[in-house]
């Protein structure tokens, strides 16, 4: 945990408790936009990502009171944020499944390929619901798998290889597309 962070962060969490609308908009001013860019990466579409960026702001300032310094707000925040876009996937029933008893994809060893950044992420978007989210949350958030399978209720070694299996289905479309 980045304890400058908590320290700089501390009296304006206090003044948020107190209900300072100026702090408030400080704090969201500091996060939203990584905050949407996280939403967007999950759900691929503005208007959700802007509805959910709305949604977890106020859930954050409605239990402020619950944020206990043991993370840096970011990462609370952030915590936050995800469940809210899981939660909006459900509803869309967009499929989550993440399933151990598809066959692991075996690719040979290849040479090194290079991607833009752009064909990257447009790639990210094509991958199926479950794998996005792990790829999202591990490789472009930092989380670990520990983390990843808190946060959506599996185990640790499935996190691991819907990972693996994500990071083989974007290998896959990065080479056709």
């Amino acid at each position: 945990m980045d304890n400058l962070n908590v320290y700089i962060h501390a009296p304006l969490i206090e003044e948020c408790r107190k209900g300072n609308s100026k702090a408030q908009f400080r704090l969201y001013n500091q996060y939203s936009k990584a905050m949407y860019n996280l939403a967007y990466r999950i759900l691929n579409n503005r208007e959700d990502a802007e509805d959910m960026l709305q949604e977890a702001f106020v859930e954050c300032f409605r239990n402020i009171g619950s944020f206990r310094f043991e993370s840096t707000f970011g990462a609370w925040l952030k915590k936050i944020l995800v469940n809210k876009c899981i939660n909006q996937l459900k509803k869309k029933k967009i499929d989550l499944t993440l399933c151990d008893t598809l066959p692991a994809c075996i690719y040979e060893e290849e040479a090194e390929v290079t991607y833009d950044t752009g064909k990257i992420f447009k790639g990210i978007e094509m991958l199926p619901g479950g794998y996005k989210i792990i790829l999202t949350l591990y490789l472009l958030e930092g989380y670990d798998h520990s983390e990843i399978s808190q946060i959506l209720g599996i185990s640790e070694s499935t996190s691991k290889s819907q990972y693996s299996r994500a990071k083989d289905k974007l290998r896959n479309i990065l080479s056709t597309n």
